[in-house]
């Protein structure tokens, strides 16, 4: 019989944080207010770029899709979960699981990507400035951006087939506030080893290679950095790079301890909180790291809001 035809499972139930009533008013009240936060400074540094001449550059388009990618991510997962505290009903239909769990790890996947194309290009920004504008594009920048979407779309494309043939016709409590592979891995009635090994293999070629992509490239940047005789040149140059550094330390590493590991005992309570810094915090600390390190993102800022201010006394 086919492994498909197995399943009865119509729905499952997103166990969330199993706290009391009162804490999950506290938390619903906390995550509400980071998603707004993150969705209105993802929103902003969009429209920044879009709309100011100063910012229409590699760099910057990247920042971009970058917080499209963020939006993406948090949105396909915080308003189900904000829904589930304040209604109390925790369900989620079978084929809607399975969706929210194809869509956040292909945000995710494009994303691991688009950070290391991000390295490269800062990487030709410092170390061949002459011929980073040759290079960098707008039809360079266009196809590694369809290459990024492309490469997260493939490596996700065989873990997602397996878990959606797996049987489910069991347990239907997922240990987490999304559908996350492992804790659905956990509800199959039948051996999981297989789709496991894809996923830690998956995940490792993902995070680690894009992970050593930067890696060389911030490798490059500090030798060329530092043969710049002035201490102002050393720092002007590196200025460039820190945002960048910060969102990879603060991305990788929740990552890396989430899904670049087998699993072993029960590491699903530990998994969320790495899952939160990921999801809902390292998306709304991205637009305020971008801004607050780069003075061109604050003119733009200005920019925008003088003429906002322009048009509404008119």
């Amino acid at each position: 019989m086919n492994l498909v035809n197995k399943t009865i499972v119509s729905e499952f139930i997103l166990l969330g944080f199993h706290t009391s009533r009162s804490v999950e008013i506290v938390i619903f009240i906390v995550f509400f207010f980071v998603y707004a936060l993150t969705v209105t400074g993802n929103f902003t540094l969009i429209i920044l770029v879009v709309a100011n001449y100063h910012l229409q550059m590699p760099m910057y388009f990247f920042l971009s899709n970058l917080s499209f990618l963020e939006l993406m991510i948090t949105s396909t997962v915080v308003p189900k979960m904000l829904i589930n505290m304040i209604t109390g009903k925790k369900t989620i239909s079978f084929v809607g699981c399975l969706a929210q769990s194809f869509f956040y790890f292909l945000m995710g996947s494009t994303e691991f990507f688009i950070l290391a194309v991000m390295s490269f290009d800062r990487y030709l920004a410092v170390c061949y400035p002459l011929r980073y504008a040759l290079v960098m594009n707008n039809k360079t920048c266009f196809q590694f951006l369809l290459g990024s979407w492309v490469g997260g779309f493939l490596i996700i494309l065989i873990p997602s087939i397996v878990t959606a043939g797996l049987p489910f016709c069991g347990p239907n409590i997922v240990n987490h506030f999304f559908c996350d592979s492992a804790p659905l891995l956990k509800l199959v009635c039948s051996d999981t080893s297989l789709a496991e090994k894809i996923d830690f293999g998956t995940s490792c070629i993902l995070l680690l290679g894009s992970l050593f992509i930067t890696i060389v490239s911030y490798i490059y940047i500090t030798i060329v950095v530092l043969r710049i005789p002035s201490a102002q040149g050393r720092q002007k140059a590196f200025s460039t790079c820190v945002s960048h550094i910060t969102v990879v330390t603060l991305y990788y590493g929740s990552s890396i301890f989430v899904y670049v590991r087998p699993t072993k005992g029960n590491v699903l309570d530990f998994n969320k909180m790495g899952t939160v810094l990921n999801t809902i915090v390292t998306p709304m600390l991205n637009p305020f790291i971008y801004s607050l390190r780069n003075e061109k993102v604050k003119v733009g800022l200005r920019s925008v809001l003088k003429k906002s201010i322009v048009i509404c006394k008119y």
